[in-house]
Protein backbone atom coordinates (compact mmCIF):
# COMPACT_ATOMS: atom_id res chain seq x y z
CA UNK A 1 0.00 0.00 0.00
CA UNK A 2 1.02 3.60 -0.65
CA UNK A 3 0.29 5.25 2.69
CA UNK A 4 -0.36 8.99 2.39
CA UNK A 5 -2.17 9.37 5.73
CA UNK A 6 0.86 10.86 7.48
CA UNK A 7 4.64 10.86 7.44
CA UNK A 8 4.52 9.02 10.78
CA UNK A 9 3.52 5.97 8.71
CA UNK A 10 7.07 5.60 7.35
CA UNK A 11 8.71 2.39 8.57
CA UNK A 12 12.34 1.94 9.66
CA UNK A 13 14.54 0.78 6.81
CA UNK A 14 16.64 -2.39 7.21
CA UNK A 15 19.71 -0.18 7.60
CA UNK A 16 18.03 1.82 10.37
CA UNK A 17 17.05 -1.39 12.14
CA UNK A 18 20.66 -2.59 11.95
CA UNK A 19 21.79 0.68 13.53
CA UNK A 20 19.32 0.10 16.35
CA UNK A 21 20.56 -3.43 16.92
CA UNK A 22 24.15 -2.23 17.13
CA UNK A 23 23.50 0.73 19.42
CA UNK A 24 25.69 1.21 22.46
CA UNK A 25 23.34 1.44 25.44
CA UNK A 26 23.18 2.65 29.03
CA UNK A 27 20.72 4.09 31.54
CA UNK A 28 19.53 7.40 30.14
CA UNK A 29 17.74 8.44 33.35
CA UNK A 30 21.21 8.60 34.91
CA UNK A 31 22.68 10.20 31.80
CA UNK A 32 24.62 7.04 30.99
CA UNK A 33 23.32 6.14 27.53
CA UNK A 34 26.18 7.04 25.14
CA UNK A 35 23.97 6.93 22.05
CA UNK A 36 21.43 9.35 23.54
CA UNK A 37 24.20 11.59 24.85
CA UNK A 38 25.71 11.77 21.36
CA UNK A 39 22.30 12.44 19.81
CA UNK A 40 21.55 15.22 22.28
CA UNK A 41 24.91 16.84 21.60
CA UNK A 42 24.32 16.56 17.86
CA UNK A 43 20.89 18.19 18.05
CA UNK A 44 22.18 21.00 20.26
CA UNK A 45 24.83 21.63 17.62
CA UNK A 46 22.36 21.48 14.71
CA UNK A 47 19.99 23.95 16.39
CA UNK A 48 22.64 26.24 17.85
CA UNK A 49 21.27 25.77 21.37
CA UNK A 50 23.20 25.03 24.56
CA UNK A 51 21.65 21.67 25.38
CA UNK A 52 19.06 19.09 24.34
CA UNK A 53 16.85 16.42 25.92
CA UNK A 54 15.44 13.30 24.28
CA UNK A 55 11.70 12.77 24.88
CA UNK A 56 9.15 10.24 23.76
CA UNK A 57 7.15 12.41 21.37
CA UNK A 58 6.53 15.89 20.02
CA UNK A 59 3.51 16.24 22.28
CA UNK A 60 5.60 15.40 25.33
CA UNK A 61 8.33 17.74 24.11
CA UNK A 62 5.93 20.64 23.85
CA UNK A 63 4.39 19.77 27.21
CA UNK A 64 7.65 19.63 29.17
CA UNK A 65 8.81 22.81 27.45
CA UNK A 66 5.75 24.86 28.36
CA UNK A 67 5.73 23.37 31.87
CA UNK A 68 9.31 24.55 32.32
CA UNK A 69 8.64 28.02 30.86
CA UNK A 70 5.49 29.34 32.51
CA UNK A 71 3.62 29.63 35.78
CA UNK A 72 0.02 28.35 36.10
CA UNK A 73 -2.48 30.99 35.11
CA UNK A 74 -0.23 32.68 32.56
CA UNK A 75 -1.21 32.94 28.92
CA UNK A 76 0.12 30.85 26.08
CA UNK A 77 -0.25 32.55 22.70
CA UNK A 78 -0.39 30.36 19.60
CA UNK A 79 -1.75 30.34 16.05
CA UNK A 80 -5.45 29.51 15.87
CA UNK A 81 -4.71 26.29 13.93
CA UNK A 82 -1.67 25.25 15.99
CA UNK A 83 -1.04 21.58 16.70
CA UNK A 84 -0.31 22.51 20.31
CA UNK A 85 -3.87 23.87 20.58
CA UNK A 86 -5.90 21.36 18.56
CA UNK A 87 -4.11 18.01 18.77
CA UNK A 88 -2.37 17.63 22.13
CA UNK A 89 -5.34 16.79 24.35
CA UNK A 90 -5.42 20.18 26.08
CA UNK A 91 -2.23 19.45 27.97
CA UNK A 92 -1.19 23.10 28.03
CA UNK A 93 -4.26 23.88 30.16
CA UNK A 94 -4.77 20.58 31.98
CA UNK A 95 -1.15 20.01 33.01
CA UNK A 96 0.62 23.37 32.72
CA UNK A 97 -2.26 25.55 33.86
CA UNK A 98 -1.88 27.83 30.85
CA UNK A 99 -4.68 29.99 29.52
CA UNK A 100 -4.34 29.35 25.81
CA UNK A 101 -5.05 32.36 23.58
CA UNK A 102 -5.13 31.49 19.84
CA UNK A 103 -4.53 34.28 17.33
CA UNK A 104 -5.14 34.38 13.56
CA UNK A 105 -2.43 34.54 10.94
CA UNK A 106 -1.56 33.60 7.37
CA UNK A 107 0.11 30.25 6.67
CA UNK A 108 1.00 29.83 10.35
CA UNK A 109 2.55 33.28 10.83
CA UNK A 110 0.92 35.20 13.69
CA UNK A 111 -0.68 38.54 12.88
CA UNK A 112 1.93 40.93 14.32
CA UNK A 113 -0.54 43.72 15.07
CA UNK A 114 -2.78 41.38 17.04
CA UNK A 115 0.24 39.88 18.77
CA UNK A 116 1.43 43.33 19.83
CA UNK A 117 -2.04 44.10 21.21
CA UNK A 118 -2.20 40.78 23.08
CA UNK A 119 1.22 40.56 24.72
CA UNK A 120 1.14 41.85 28.28
CA UNK A 121 3.31 41.95 31.38
CA UNK A 122 0.12 41.51 33.41
CA UNK A 123 -1.44 43.68 36.09
CA UNK A 124 -3.85 43.44 39.01
CA UNK A 125 -6.61 42.14 36.76
CA UNK A 126 -4.98 40.50 33.77
CA UNK A 127 -2.72 37.45 33.60
CA UNK A 128 0.81 37.81 32.24
CA UNK A 129 1.79 36.39 28.85
CA UNK A 130 3.95 33.41 29.76
CA UNK A 131 5.03 32.11 26.36
CA UNK A 132 4.47 32.63 22.65
CA UNK A 133 4.52 29.51 20.49
CA UNK A 134 5.07 29.05 16.77
CA UNK A 135 4.98 25.97 14.53
CA UNK A 136 7.39 25.24 11.67
CA UNK A 137 6.41 23.71 9.37
CA UNK A 138 2.77 24.46 10.12
CA UNK A 139 0.73 21.30 9.75
CA UNK A 140 -2.86 22.60 9.52
CA UNK A 141 -1.85 25.43 7.19
CA UNK A 142 -0.59 22.94 4.62
CA UNK A 143 2.96 22.24 5.76
CA UNK A 144 3.99 25.85 5.20
CA UNK A 145 7.44 27.02 6.27
CA UNK A 146 8.16 30.09 8.37
CA UNK A 147 11.29 32.00 7.40
CA UNK A 148 13.91 33.09 9.90
CA UNK A 149 12.78 36.67 9.35
CA UNK A 150 9.17 35.85 10.21
CA UNK A 151 10.21 34.01 13.34
CA UNK A 152 12.51 36.87 14.33
CA UNK A 153 9.67 39.38 13.99
CA UNK A 154 7.55 37.41 16.45
CA UNK A 155 10.47 36.89 18.82
CA UNK A 156 11.33 40.58 18.82
CA UNK A 157 7.84 41.49 19.96
CA UNK A 158 7.71 38.76 22.59
CA UNK A 159 11.15 39.48 23.99
CA UNK A 160 10.21 43.16 24.36
CA UNK A 161 7.84 41.96 27.09
CA UNK A 162 10.32 39.47 28.49
CA UNK A 163 8.27 36.60 27.07
CA UNK A 164 10.05 33.49 25.75
CA UNK A 165 9.22 31.95 22.37
CA UNK A 166 8.83 28.20 22.01
CA UNK A 167 8.85 26.62 18.56
CA UNK A 168 6.96 23.44 17.76
CA UNK A 169 9.60 22.43 15.24
CA UNK A 170 8.33 18.92 14.61
CA UNK A 171 9.15 19.21 10.91
CA UNK A 172 11.89 21.85 11.06
CA UNK A 173 14.11 19.81 8.73
CA UNK A 174 11.36 20.01 6.10
CA UNK A 175 11.27 23.78 6.56
CA UNK A 176 15.04 24.05 6.23
CA UNK A 177 15.01 21.92 3.07
CA UNK A 178 12.20 23.97 1.52
CA UNK A 179 13.85 27.31 2.29
CA UNK A 180 17.40 26.20 1.53
CA UNK A 181 18.82 27.33 4.88
CA UNK A 182 20.35 25.68 7.92
CA UNK A 183 18.12 24.58 10.80
CA UNK A 184 20.17 26.73 13.18
CA UNK A 185 19.30 29.84 11.17
CA UNK A 186 15.58 29.11 11.29
CA UNK A 187 15.51 28.52 15.05
CA UNK A 188 18.05 31.13 16.14
CA UNK A 189 15.37 33.69 17.16
CA UNK A 190 13.46 31.30 19.46
CA UNK A 191 14.36 30.39 23.02
CA UNK A 192 13.29 26.75 23.00
CA UNK A 193 12.05 24.17 20.51
CA UNK A 194 10.89 20.61 20.03
CA UNK A 195 11.84 18.67 16.89
CA UNK A 196 10.65 15.21 15.87
CA UNK A 197 12.41 12.17 14.43
CA UNK A 198 9.25 10.12 13.79
CA UNK A 199 7.67 12.31 11.10
CA UNK A 200 9.57 13.40 7.98
CA UNK A 201 12.76 11.71 9.17
CA UNK A 202 11.22 8.23 9.31
CA UNK A 203 12.39 7.05 12.74
CA UNK A 204 10.00 4.87 14.76
CA UNK A 205 9.70 7.22 17.75
CA UNK A 206 11.30 10.08 19.63
CA UNK A 207 11.69 13.84 19.71
CA UNK A 208 14.22 16.34 21.04
CA UNK A 209 13.79 19.43 23.18
CA UNK A 210 16.50 22.06 22.69
CA UNK A 211 17.29 25.28 24.53
CA UNK A 212 19.41 26.91 27.24
CA UNK A 213 21.09 24.59 29.74
CA UNK A 214 19.04 25.80 32.72
CA UNK A 215 15.83 25.31 30.76
CA UNK A 216 16.84 21.74 29.82
CA UNK A 217 17.40 20.98 33.52
CA UNK A 218 13.81 22.04 34.23
CA UNK A 219 12.55 20.11 31.22
CA UNK A 220 14.31 16.99 32.47
CA UNK A 221 12.47 17.28 35.80
CA UNK A 222 9.20 17.71 33.92
CA UNK A 223 9.97 14.70 31.72
CA UNK A 224 10.39 12.57 34.85
CA UNK A 225 7.16 13.93 36.31
CA UNK A 226 5.26 12.95 33.16
CA UNK A 227 6.69 9.43 33.08
CA UNK A 228 9.06 10.10 30.21
CA UNK A 229 12.26 8.86 31.82
CA UNK A 230 13.36 5.85 29.79
CA UNK A 231 16.31 3.55 30.40
CA UNK A 232 18.27 1.96 27.52
CA UNK A 233 16.59 4.28 25.06
CA UNK A 234 19.66 4.50 22.86
CA UNK A 235 17.96 1.86 20.74
CA UNK A 236 15.63 4.67 19.60
CA UNK A 237 18.41 7.22 19.62
CA UNK A 238 20.35 5.15 17.11
CA UNK A 239 17.38 5.24 14.74
CA UNK A 240 17.16 9.02 15.13
CA UNK A 241 20.88 9.44 14.50
CA UNK A 242 20.66 7.28 11.39
CA UNK A 243 17.73 9.36 10.17
CA UNK A 244 19.67 12.59 10.63
CA UNK A 245 22.52 11.26 8.56
CA UNK A 246 20.60 9.45 5.81
CA UNK A 247 17.00 10.68 5.57
CA UNK A 248 17.37 14.45 5.92
CA UNK A 249 18.99 14.67 2.44
CA UNK A 250 15.92 12.90 0.97
CA UNK A 251 13.41 15.53 2.14
CA UNK A 252 13.51 17.57 -1.10
CA UNK A 253 12.35 14.44 -2.93
CA UNK A 254 9.35 14.20 -0.59
CA UNK A 255 8.54 17.83 -1.37
CA UNK A 256 8.88 17.28 -5.11
CA UNK A 257 6.47 14.33 -5.02
CA UNK A 258 3.94 16.27 -2.96
CA UNK A 259 4.10 19.05 -5.51
CA UNK A 260 3.57 16.61 -8.36
CA UNK A 261 0.44 15.26 -6.70
CA UNK A 262 -0.82 18.77 -5.89
CA UNK A 263 -0.41 19.94 -9.47
CA UNK A 264 -2.31 16.89 -10.69
CA UNK A 265 -5.14 17.66 -8.26
CA UNK A 266 -5.23 21.28 -9.44
CA UNK A 267 -6.02 20.09 -12.97
CA UNK A 268 -8.99 17.96 -11.95
CA UNK A 269 -12.61 19.18 -11.97
CA UNK A 270 -14.23 19.91 -8.63
CA UNK A 271 -10.96 19.81 -6.69
CA UNK A 272 -9.69 22.88 -4.84
CA UNK A 273 -6.04 22.95 -3.83
CA UNK A 274 -4.00 25.97 -2.75
CA UNK A 275 -0.73 25.42 -4.59
CA UNK A 276 0.94 28.28 -2.72
CA UNK A 277 0.55 26.32 0.51
CA UNK A 278 2.21 23.20 -0.90
CA UNK A 279 5.70 24.11 0.23
CA UNK A 280 6.90 20.86 1.80
CA UNK A 281 5.50 17.32 2.03
CA UNK A 282 1.79 18.03 2.62
CA UNK A 283 -1.13 18.51 0.25
CA UNK A 284 -4.48 19.65 1.62
CA UNK A 285 -7.38 19.78 -0.82
CA UNK A 286 -11.17 20.04 -0.94
CA UNK A 287 -13.52 17.79 -2.90
CA UNK A 288 -16.34 19.97 -4.26
CA UNK A 289 -18.28 17.55 -6.45
CA UNK A 290 -21.80 16.12 -6.58
CA UNK A 291 -20.73 12.62 -7.57
CA UNK A 292 -18.15 11.94 -4.86
CA UNK A 293 -17.15 13.32 -1.45
CA UNK A 294 -13.88 13.09 0.46
CA UNK A 295 -14.53 9.80 2.32
CA UNK A 296 -15.77 8.20 -0.90
CA UNK A 297 -12.67 9.36 -2.76
CA UNK A 298 -10.50 7.74 -0.08
CA UNK A 299 -12.47 4.50 -0.52
CA UNK A 300 -11.89 4.62 -4.27
CA UNK A 301 -8.18 5.30 -3.80
CA UNK A 302 -7.94 2.18 -1.65
CA UNK A 303 -8.85 0.18 -4.78
CA UNK A 304 -5.56 1.46 -6.21
CA UNK A 305 -3.72 0.49 -3.00
CA UNK A 306 -3.47 4.11 -1.86
CA UNK A 307 -4.27 4.84 1.78
CA UNK A 308 -5.73 8.24 2.63
CA UNK A 309 -8.06 9.61 5.30
CA UNK A 310 -10.70 12.30 4.94
CA UNK A 311 -10.68 15.07 7.55
CA UNK A 312 -14.41 15.67 6.95
CA UNK A 313 -16.87 15.36 4.08
CA UNK A 314 -14.77 17.65 1.88
CA UNK A 315 -11.16 17.81 3.11
CA UNK A 316 -8.30 15.35 2.57
CA UNK A 317 -4.64 15.60 3.47
CA UNK A 318 -1.91 13.71 1.61
CA UNK A 319 1.56 13.48 3.16
CA UNK A 320 4.59 12.18 1.30
CA UNK A 321 7.52 10.62 3.13
CA UNK A 322 10.59 8.47 2.75
CA UNK A 323 8.54 5.36 1.88
CA UNK A 324 6.75 7.09 -1.02
CA UNK A 325 8.75 6.62 -4.22
CA UNK A 326 8.61 8.35 -7.60
CA UNK A 327 6.62 5.40 -8.93
CA UNK A 328 4.23 5.68 -5.99
CA UNK A 329 3.64 9.36 -6.71
CA UNK A 330 2.89 8.54 -10.33
CA UNK A 331 0.50 5.79 -9.24
CA UNK A 332 -1.35 8.27 -7.03
CA UNK A 333 -1.62 10.77 -9.88
CA UNK A 334 -2.89 8.11 -12.27
CA UNK A 335 -5.47 6.95 -9.75
CA UNK A 336 -6.72 10.49 -9.16
CA UNK A 337 -7.07 11.11 -12.91
CA UNK A 338 -8.96 7.86 -13.48
CA UNK A 339 -11.33 8.41 -10.56
CA UNK A 340 -12.03 12.11 -11.03
CA UNK A 341 -12.18 12.54 -14.83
Amino acid sequence: MIDLRSDVKALPSPQMLQAMIGAELGDDVFGEDPTINALQARCAELTGKQAALFVTSGTQGNLVSVYALIEPGEELICHELAHIYHHERGGMAAVCGALVRPLPGHYGMLDLDMLADTLTAGDLHRQRTGVVTLENTHNACGGTALTAQQTAAVAELAHHYGVPVHLDAARIFNAAAALGVAVAELVEPVDTLTLCFSKGLGAPAGSMVCGPADFIEKAQLARKLFGGGMRQVGILGAAAMWALEHNVPKLPDDHRRARQIAETLAELPGIDVDLDSVQTNMVYFLVNREDINAPQLCDRLAEYEVKATARDERKIRFVTHVDVTDQDAETVCTALREILT
